[in-house]
């Protein structure tokens, strides 16, 4: 389902994949986010996404007008991970609903994997 946007011009319907790419955008602008993490289901292996295809990191639900919205990050070596967690959580938030309006139900945070930063 899109998200819907209406007002008294008419509705604004938003894609998924866009909510999913502006999260994921937002998500590595925070400390300690080494990046987004694509799992593999078959293998179980956890990769590091370049920034083209940072959408892959992150899964988009549309319920009732609400965004729920969960994020498979990799952290940074030495860092609070509950943190980096709390400061992704709000940034997300707060990003994500001033760019659409909408609200959004819950976010949640998957650390697929931990890795040294020079």
């Amino acid at each position: 389902m899109k998200g819907q946007l209406d007002n008294d011009m008419g509705t604004v319907l938003v894609d998924e994949d866009v909510l999913a790419k502006y999260a994921g955008s937002a998500a590595v602008e925070c400390f300690g986010v080494v990046g987004m993490a694509s799992v593999s289901m078959k293998d179980g292996i956890v990769s590091l996404l370049k920034k083209e295809n940072i959408r892959h990191g992150v899964s988009v639900r549309v319920e009732e007008n609400k965004l729920y919205i969960d994020m498979h990050i990799i952290v940074a070596y030495g860092v609070s991970i509950m943190t980096v967690a709390q400061n992704l959580v709000e940034n997300v938030k707060y990003k994500v609903e001033e760019f659409t309006g909408m609200e959004v139900g819950k976010i949640i945070v998957c650390v697929e994997g931990v890795k040294v930063v020079d």
